[in-house]
């Protein structure tokens, strides 16, 4: 029986491992925390390295929540050199604060330390009990599709500095797991927090699970298989975000054309570019407000919501997502005809032209020109049978909202605004009819989106 369950094992791991195209040339780091699920992980790493070929590594978290936490940390340690294989070693500073409690904070903390590991693949323990219980405990804090998906077997790298994730045992009971190991002989930790049906994780696994499985014999692998329902659905779901992204202009969006997908589309179409842009989740309750004010408003109507750690911005016919708090602009900086200076998330680019923009004699004959933000009390004329007007009135008129204004940019020549980003040109340094000219024009940046973009 025991051999039996051992081929099983392997093989379910191997065909993980194979899936993920792991071969010579990949490095794989097994998070090892000292538990039977990632001691017998370990273990099959070691016996399958071997026939794949790949460079096996281990990484074990220190918390510090427990008393036991250093003999823990130098259980693994001593279990790592026996087999020859490195081991890391990530000590962290759980915060007591979290809103989400210890739980989450401590997760959190050991998923920001194990992105840090220089790997392609970091392998866990998790199996299908963990699958279950995870499935039940995002369903009763009211998740959607995505968060009902729960875990995958393999997640490929969100981004080129974190590596991938394989749950090679995501199939494979708990029990299977346990067998095993006492048949192995294996030794492992047992972390005493376990049994703490005070943290929700453990209430689950401890008493709500069991009675579901007395009721329903085969809950656990039906939870499983819901998980994968819900990740189909979601995969889906991304895939038509991705469409409607495109179909509304990328970044930005075309404001327009995402009202005109309906509410639920556009609710998902943001959901999806806060999860791609790594953003918090905000609440569905928020969610839905924001997407109900931007349907609520006027064509025209400037609008910032915050949603987290991202605010969705509306402008003119402009929509996009940047950070709740925007980064510092950039220094003032001198332009020497280059064809573009760098701006906020985007850039000023500079185009040649005739009869329109800015003369290009009036530029070269000032003694500075340079890109900057704006400074108090600048006044412009873009009329030149008109008097200058204030910023704030020319900000007013062009219907550009307060939050936008201060992160204007400002072409300045010899101490005097030539140009404003979503205003225009001074009436002083206007290209003539049949003059050769310069129009600077603000652009986004691909990954979020200001909306003078393409405004001269």
């Amino acid at each position: 029986m025991g051999m039996v369950v051992h081929d099983e094992l392997r093989s379910e791991v191997g065909r993980v491992l194979a899936a993920a195209g792991v071969g010579p040339h990949s490095r794989l780091c097994c998070a090892l925390s000292g538990g039977v699920d990632s001691v017998s992980l370990f273990t099959l790493l070691c016996s399958l390295q071997a026939p794949f070929g790949y460079a096996l590594s281990a990484a074990h978290v220190h918390h510090g929540l427990s008393p036991n936490a250093d003999a823990w940390a130098a259980a693994c340690a001593r279990r790592c050199e026996r087999a020859g294989v490195p081991f890391q070693l990530f000590r962290v500073t759980v915060a007591r604060d979290h809103p989400g409690g210890l739980e989450a904070a401590a997760r959190e903390a050991r998923r920001a330390a194990l992105d840090r590991v220089e790997c392609d693949w970091l392998v866990l323990g998790h199996h299908q009990d963990d699958q279950a219980e995870t499935v039940l405990f995002r369903l009763l804090r009211g998740a959607g599709v995505h968060g009902a998906a729960a875990m995958a077997a393999l997640d490929r790298p969100r981004s080129a500095r974190c590596p991938g994730r394989l749950r090679p045992l995501l199939g494979v009971r708990r029990a299977q797991i346990l067998a095993w190991a006492r048949a192995a002989g294996l030794r492992w930790e047992e972390d005493e927090s376990n049994a703490d049906e005070r943290y929700t994780r453990n209430a689950l696994r401890r008493q709500l699970l069991p009675a579901a499985e007395r009721i329903f014999p085969a809950a656990v692998p039906a939870l499983a298989r819901a998980a994968e329902n819900f990740r189909e659905a979601d995969t889906l779901l991304d895939e038509l975000a991705a469409l409607d992204a495109a179909a509304c202009g990328g970044a930005p969006l075309s404001r327009s054309a995402a009202l005109a997908l309906g509410a639920a589309r556009l609710g998902n179409l943001l959901r999806w570019q806060l999860r791609g842009a790594g953003a918090l989740a905000p609440s569905r309750a928020r969610l839905v407000e924001a997407v109900r004010q931007l349907c609520a408003a006027g064509a025209d109507t400037p609008l910032r919501l915050v949603l987290g750690d991202r605010a969705c911005c509306a402008y003119r016919d402009a929509l996009w997502l940047e950070a709740a708090a925007p980064a510092p602009l950039p220094p003032a900086q001198r332009w020497h005809g280059q064809a573009a200076l760098p701006w906020g998330q985007g850039e000023v680019v500079f185009a040649g032209a005739e009869g329109e923009g800015l003369s290009r004699v009036r530029l070269a004959a000032a003694a500075e020109v340079s890109l900057a933000p704006r400074r108090e009390g600048m006044k412009l004329r873009l009329d030149s049978r008109r008097p200058r007007r204030s910023f704030k009135n020319l900000c007013q008129e062009a219907a550009i909202p307060a939050w936008l204004r201060a992160r204007l940019p400002v072409l300045w020549v010899d101490g005097e605004p030539a140009w404003v980003a979503g205003i225009g040109v001074a009436a002083e340094f206007a290209c003539a009819a049949g003059e050769t000219g310069v129009v600077p024009r603000w652009h986004a940046a691909a990954a979020g989106a200001d909306p003078a973009r393409g405004v001269s």
